[in-house]
């Protein structure tokens, strides 16, 4: 390989696939790749997540000078400068996070990387080559906003909003280009304002690189984008619900990642919310956040909760009118005619092979289930408005199924193969 004073990116993964993306940024003696993730295909059944499997599977991106040299056996790398960024915590954006080159710098926002290492004490990452299944690599909590220097590229990482928790998108400064990259991204969370300043900081940039999962499901309406139209109106649906079942026993479950949504759920709703001993642990030790919870039973006390904090689970289980707890399996506990708030946990959806025989093992306990979804991606008009703030005079739309359909009316496009390099003409 010969080094080049000009910006090149390359496009490895992600590019037709809801997730996985995984981008280098080339100029000179320098180079940052983004993001980590492993594309999710459940359907595969695969028979193990090794390096050389999901390569096979195009599952991860086969990167020449990132990946760890214990799993590649080599160390090739005729750059001088390198760093690697994710945007989020979900395992489609940092899975693979464990198997970059420990010699290379990580970087992520300040409550990703507190995140991510109390939920890998719960295996999430793939494992790192020589360590314990719950080691997490070094990350580095950027300092949001301020430039970053990666030899002759700059980067900046600015807050975001998305359903995960501590979302970022990325600013890449090159000598000659400026260049965003979105991570995943939406207009109708908390925290507009964040994307807007984000959005603006990028504006005219040389190459946008933005996810486009609401252009992936153009003959039908998708579930990932029915049901409320903001992160505000979820809850207040949620609220409606308890109101109007006074006397029923009324349980729900979340996305881990999502802890803003958790946080927003305990303000509002009437009842005291519990959740399982599992996740206040994981809010106590990543973000100092304490929460009525209870032990399942035959569960072990964990040291890090306040005992004050806790409620019987027999007390919850006999329950209609006081509480709003946490379910995360346990099913057959409950009791017959309550209703349960499926609000964007696992398993996601009908693309799960675990989704069917979930609604099926509630419907046999008669208990009614209430799927309230609001999607962490912008729909198409979202997308839209994105890239007119934006105006970038190259557009590269990624992590969805229908790129061809993401066009940019201020510029040119580009529909990258895997493994494609793009240099600016």
């Amino acid at each position: 390989m010969t080094l080049k004073d000009k910006t090149e990116v390359i496009f490895y993964n992600g590019l037709e696939t809801i997730g996985g993306p995984m981008i280098e940024v080339r100029y000179g003696d320098s180079h940052i790749l983004f993001d980590w993730g492993e594309v999710y295909r459940p359907e595969l059944k695969l028979p193990d997540e090794s390096f050389k499997t999901l390569l096979d599977h195009e599952l991860i991106g086969d990167l020449p000078d990132f990946y760890d040299p214990k799993l590649t056996g080599k160390r090739t790398s005729e750059f001088k400068h390198a760093a690697a960024y994710i945007s989020h915590l979900h395992l489609d954006h940092s899975k693979a996070l464990n198997w970059l080159d420990p010699e290379i710098p990580l970087y992520t926002s300040p409550d990703t990387a507190k995140l991510l290492p109390v939920l890998n004490k719960h295996p999430f990452l793939l494992p790192a080559a020589g360590h314990a299944d719950d080691y997490t690599r070094p990350i580095i909590q950027a300092e949001l906003k301020k430039p970053i220097k990666i030899g002759q590229i700059t980067i900046e990482i600015w807050p975001s909003d998305h359903d995960a928790y501590g979302a970022s998108g990325l600013v890449i400064q090159t000598p000659d280009k400026l260049i965003g990259y979105t991570g995943d991204i939406r207009l109708h969370g908390y925290h507009r304002d964040w994307v807007e300043a984000y959005l603006q900081r990028i504006k005219h940039c040389d190459l946008l690189i933005t996810e486009a999962t609401g252009t992936s499901w153009p003959e039908q309406k998708s579930e990932e984008f029915s049901g409320p139209k903001s992160e505000q109106d979820l809850v207040t649906e949620i609220v409606q619900l308890v109101k109007d079942n006074p006397h029923r026993q009324l349980t729900f479950n979340t996305y881990p990642t999502n802890v803003e949504r958790l946080i927003q759920i305990a303000k509002a709703v009437p009842r005291k919310v519990v959740l399982t001993a599992k996740r206040a642990a994981f809010l106590k030790e990543s973000l100092d956040l304490d929460y009525p919870y209870y032990y399942g039973h035959g569960e072990q006390v964990d040291p890090i909760l306040d005992p004050s904090l806790a409620i019987d689970y027999d007390l919850l289980l006999k329950d209609q009118t006081k509480y709003f707890f946490q379910v995360d399996g346990n099913w057959d506990d409950l009791q017959s005619g309550g209703l349960y708030v499926h609000s964007n946990a696992e398993p996601l959806g009908d693309f799960d092979p675990a989704f069917q025989p979930f609604i099926e093992n509630l419907a046999k306990r008669q208990i009614e289930l209430k799927l309230l979804r609001c999607s962490g991606h912008a729909d198409i008009n979202g997308l839209k408005e994105i890239i007119k703030t934006v105006q970038p005079a190259w557009l590269c739309p990624v992590h969805t199924l229908h790129r061809e359909l993401v066009e940019n009316p201020f510029g040119k496009r580009i529909l990258p193969k895997r493994n494609q390099v793009f240099a600016f003409v």
